[in-house]
């Protein structure tokens, strides 16, 4: 039986080689922060009824504005969302789609402030900050404190690398990649709480002689099957989406993509080998 625990430096030195070029380019370069975040104009159309939204996406993308995002209201009404435009730029947007959709009358064209601003930021960051201590003190009292530890670091291990892949990549990023932050951060702490639910029942029933370490690598072995069959149906999912689906829950696709994949990975070979040796730590003072 391959014995993950002991193993666990290697664990460990993955993750620093993907989370410090992560860091490296949130410090150096940051976010590539899209319009919900910056603010810009909208644009709001009537067109024919023959009009599809897909036909309108293509004329936005060929005038360079692909970030843009483009929603229908009702059967003949389009609002889109752009970077802010000068007085030109929009009214080039304006004339190209009124030739080459013919039919469209423009109801409105305003410039917007962000949807995502600094305090709505602040504010997501402060509850994520509170939920992190609500997490551990509910696994302090279920199980201990030091796996709710684990667990958080498993959860910040998750956050970066989604984060930081992003910002790695300068892929643009909208309200959606909040929502899947969120979601992966639920989707993580399920996974550890379940190995180490396990841990804690297999602790009642601990054999004489036994190590920690192999306790801990007996129970990720029990719950590898679920973990592994969990992560495969969810990634079926979501791949089919990205591929398939539209181009307005990309965003949200990609990050559950990475974050998932980092969840299932954290869940395993990041959580339980930190609660190891914080108890290793605590025996060595002892």
């Amino acid at each position: 039986m391959f014995h993950f625990i002991k193993h666990r430096k290697i664990w460990y030195i993955i993750s620093l080689l993907v989370i410090l070029p992560c860091l490296g380019s949130l410090i150096t370069r940051g976010l590539n922060l899209g319009i919900d975040f910056t603010g810009g104009n909208l644009i709001e159309f009537k067109m024919g009824p023959d009009v599809t939204i897909q036909q309108v996406r293509e004329t936005v993308d060929q005038l360079g504005y692909g970030s843009s995002r483009i929603q229908q209201s009702g059967n003949d009404t389009y609002l889109i969302r752009t970077v802010e435009l000068e007085e030109e730029e929009s009214a080039k947007l304006v004339s190209n789609l009124q030739t080459k959709l013919h039919d469209v009358q423009l109801l409105r064209n305003e410039r917007v402030g962000p949807v995502i601003g600094k305090e709505l930021t602040m504010k997501a960051i402060m509850a994520l900050l509170i939920a992190s201590v609500l997490m551990l003190i509910y696994i302090t009292f279920r199980f201990e404190f030091k796996q709710g530890i684990a667990a958080i670091i498993a959860l910040l291990h998750d956050i970066l690398v989604v984060i930081g892949v992003f910002s790695l990549f300068q892929i643009e990023i909208d309200s959606a990649f909040v929502a899947a932050i969120l979601t992966i951060i639920g989707y993580s702490i399920n996974d550890t709480i379940i190995i180490f639910d396990r841990i804690r029942e297999n602790m009642k029933t601990r054999k004489k002689g036994e190590t920690l370490e192999d306790l801990a690598n007996i129970s990720l072995w029990q719950t590898l099957a679920r973990s592994i069959n969990t992560v495969l149906t969810v990634m079926f999912v979501l791949l089919a989406l990205y591929f398939i689906g539209g181009i307005t829950i990309k965003t949200f696709v990609l990050a559950m993509i990475i974050g998932v994949s980092s969840g299932a990975y954290s869940s395993m070979f990041n959580a339980s080998p930190v609660w190891v040796d914080l108890k290793l730590m605590e025996k060595a003072k002892r």
